[in-house]
């Protein structure tokens, strides 16, 4: 898993509401949060210390923040989204065509949404709510709730967490939870490089498994 740290950026542009349609060009800041509006056009969207909202049927690039959260409202359509600190949430029959990560954050993408690439974080848990992701889900210590009607492409990978299996505090850390609920699909291996509880609903077929054989339940 490879975060990028595209972490510093260099110019904060001011900015003022476009009218619906209208293209905003790159929008930047280094405090405060940013929003694109419903039906908006924009390139590079980015801040440092604040969230980024894409309005429901804009039209983005990339799409970056550090400190704060990324909010993809329905039917929106972009190429990528990363945080560092913060959640990630893709709604309704939105579109992100490349990868979605954050580092401590959760991750959620709402039913219809489409995720090109890969879905990835090291903290935080994970929905893929009826949706379809292409390039796998990375984790290092997420739950993954995998619900009815979602396809997952290019398998579920968990990391090798830092070391002794406890948190910084010396607290034992906890499995991670991987739930595949009824009428889902997972295609591609599942990579376990520590243990996890792995919760199936009857009637799941999954793909082979590699590494660290996991814990596995029925899901009622």
């Amino acid at each position: 898993m490879n975060f990028p740290s595209r972490c510093i950026l260099t110019l904060a542009y001011a900015w003022s509401a476009v009218a619906f349609g209208a293209s905003a060009g790159d929008i930047s800041k280094v405090i405060g949060s940013v929003r694109v509006e419903s039906g908006q056009a924009a390139r590079d969207v980015s801040t440092v210390n604040g969230s980024v909202t894409i309005g429901a049927a804009a039209t983005v690039d990339q799409v970056e923040t550090v400190n704060g959260s990324v909010r993809i409202e329905d039917r929106a359509v972009l190429e990528s989204a990363e945080t560092v600190n913060g959640d990630v949430t893709i709604g309704d029959g939105a579109e992100v065509r490349d990868d979605v990560e954050t580092v401590n954050g959760d991750i959620i993408v709402r039913t219809g949404a489409r995720v090109g690439g890969s879905v990835a974080n090291v903290n935080g848990n994970m929905l893929i709510e009826g949706a379809s992701v292409g390039g796998g889900i990375e984790t290092v210590n997420a739950d993954i709730r995998v619900t009815t009607g979602a396809r997952v492409a290019g398998g579920i990978h968990v990391e090798k967490n830092n070391g002794n299996g406890r948190s910084w505090f010396g607290k034992e850390q906890d499995n991670p939870r991987i739930t595949v609920e009824q009428g889902a699909v997972v295609e591609g291996p599942l990579v376990f490089e520590r243990e996890v509880d792995l919760y199936v609903a009857p009637g799941v077929t999954l793909p082979a498994v590699q590494g660290v054989p996991p814990k596995r339940y029925t899901l009622q």
